[in-house]
């Protein structure tokens, strides 16, 4: 007993009819009448009533059926697994990360992952957010961390790390630092130091000014959060950042901004069709940004 007459059996069974099986299974229909011969042969009982125009199941038939379907789906299973185990010991896996966005729990996932699964050769592309969506979207990355503005992506799969709004950096001695607090509308008073457009941060804020009709000029733009910072410590203007951000500069007094509902989001991004590779590092980067062991 063979894994094609099983096929072979199936289809006669699922179409009562030894021609549209051998059509199906595209061999010639004497080829699969010997070889549901040959079966019925090994097991001792007829499998089919060939005397109507339609093959019908005998009760022999009827019992093998469920079996042979399921060894038909073991093996399967079989070559799935071995494709698994294939994919990952060679291959290739080129990750995005948003541009000036150093995240060491990513850091983290690809030394694991390298460790791992040495051979895989793993790439590292620096974008926009909008930029490696995109790229996510065309196939030429495998997956992505992105900054987001308010929602996912459509037609991608998400794992969302981070969900918080916006903040204004300020140095402590600043006419701003004194008020506490101010509003999405009161800030266009001042000049604004924010990342570039097509980053999730940025998208948040000119989404959130656009709603309310607010000039969405912005006097700096600098790539990453550090140079932010660093211009608004040195009174060139307000830093707008993610709140998850505001730890990272202790010596510049953080400002709550009102007004703002849309949710600065740090996420994972990828199509649904990963490999074998990219879920093995998605593993890795879900436990990396868990700080799970």
């Amino acid at each position: 007993m063979d894994l094609r007459q099983l096929e072979y059996f199936v289809a006669v069974a699922e179409t009562a009819n030894f021609t549209r099986a051998a059509e199906r299974v595209h061999i010639t229909q004497s080829g699969v009448s010997a070889q549901i011969k040959a079966l019925e042969h090994e097991l001792g009982a007829p499998l089919f009533d060939r005397t109507g125009r339609t093959a019908r199941l005998t009760e022999a038939g009827s019992a093998a059926l469920r079996h042979a379907r399921a060894a038909l789906d073991a093996a399967a299973d079989l070559r799935d697994a071995i494709d698994d185990v294939k994919g990952l010991i060679r291959g290739r896996l080129t990750v995005g990360m948003v541009i000036g966005c150093e995240v060491a729990p990513l850091f983290d996932a690809l030394a694991e992952f390298h460790q791992d699964h040495p051979n895989i050769e793993l790439e590292l592309v620096e974008e926009n957010s909008d930029q490696l969506v995109a790229r996510v979207r065309s196939g030429s990355l495998d997956m992505a961390l992105v900054g987001l503005a308010g929602k996912p992506p459509e037609h991608l799969l998400t794992h969302v790390i981070t969900s918080d709004g916006l903040i204004a950096l300020t140095p402590p001695n600043s006419e701003l630092a004194a008020r506490g607090r101010i509003s999405i509308t009161a800030l266009s008073a001042y000049p604004i130091i924010c990342l570039p457009v097509g980053t999730g941060i940025r998208n948040v804020l000119d989404q959130a000014r656009a709603a309310l009709d607010i000039d969405p000029a912005v006097a700096l733009v600098a790539t990453s959060p550090d140079t932010v910072a660093g211009l608004a410590r040195r009174g060139l203007g307000i830093a707008i950042l993610s709140e998850s951000m505001a730890g990272a500069y202790p010596d510049l007094t953080a400002i709550p901004i009102d007004g703002i509902e849309i949710p600065a989001l740090l996420a994972l991004v990828w199509q649904d069709r990963s490999s074998p590779a990219l879920a093995a590092f998605l593993r890795h980067c879900k436990k990396a940004f868990s700080g799970t062991s």
